[in-house]
């Protein structure tokens, strides 16, 4: 998993509320168990028609937003079923932080296994980078995860809150799979000494 430290970039204003998961990944997707290759089908049914032509209206087809890495949404985001392809799929299009005054909770959790930065922040902050992400590219956001701020364009700054041990695995890049590893030398001498004590086994 790549580490998250520092961004600055271009945030795309999604203000709707309730967008779940099946909006951000619809369920004829859900087949792949590969992170890779769900960028293309991210928000599928506002993104394009039935006959897969873009749909110019939305966000993400305008081309202030083609590359944005930060999302400013709606209340409630990514409330619906469990799936953790919806952070796959955000992740494959480039999106590393998602800016909210509430997450779901299996989502929010999904967020940092897959290096994510979810962030929760009150409304009157979320409002005004809504306004600063409306602007397009001309109007970059940073966040900074190592001192918990978000700042805008105009230079408001708004701090945020998030747990110390997900903090450090983003930090450090650790998903699951890295935090077993981070024990590896642990669990050889383990292994050692009990095929040492139990060789029949």
């Amino acid at each position: 998993m790549d580490k998250f430290t520092t961004l600055t970039g271009i945030a795309a204003p999604m203000p709707l509320v309730n967008i779940d998961t099946d909006m951000i990944i619809p369920k004829q997707f859900l087949k792949t168990i590969k992170r890779s290759g769900l960028g293309k089908n991210l928000f599928d049914e506002m993104r394009y028609t039935q006959d897969g032509k873009e749909i110019p209206e939305f966000v993400l087809n305008q081309p202030a937003w083609r590359k944005a890495e930060i999302l400013v949404a709606g209340d409630n985001f990514g409330c619906g079923s469990s799936r953790e392809h919806a952070p796959w799929a955000l992740l494959d299009f480039g999106i590393r932080s998602v800016i909210s005054t509430s997450f779901a909770d299996i989502f929010f959790s999904n967020c940092f296994k897959n290096g994510i930065l979810p962030i929760v922040l009150p409304q009157e902050a979320v409002d005004h980078l809504m306004d600063d992400a409306k602007k397009g590219a001309n109007a970059r956001i940073t966040v900074d995860l190592e001192s918990q701020t978000v700042t805008a364009a105009d230079g408001t700054r708004f701090a945020f809150d998030v747990d110390p041990f997900k903090k450090h695995c983003l930090l450090n890049g650790l998903d699951d799979i890295g935090l077993t590893l981070e024990k590896s030398a642990a669990i050889d001498s383990y292994e050692k000494a009990a095929a040492q004590a139990r060789p029949w086994v």
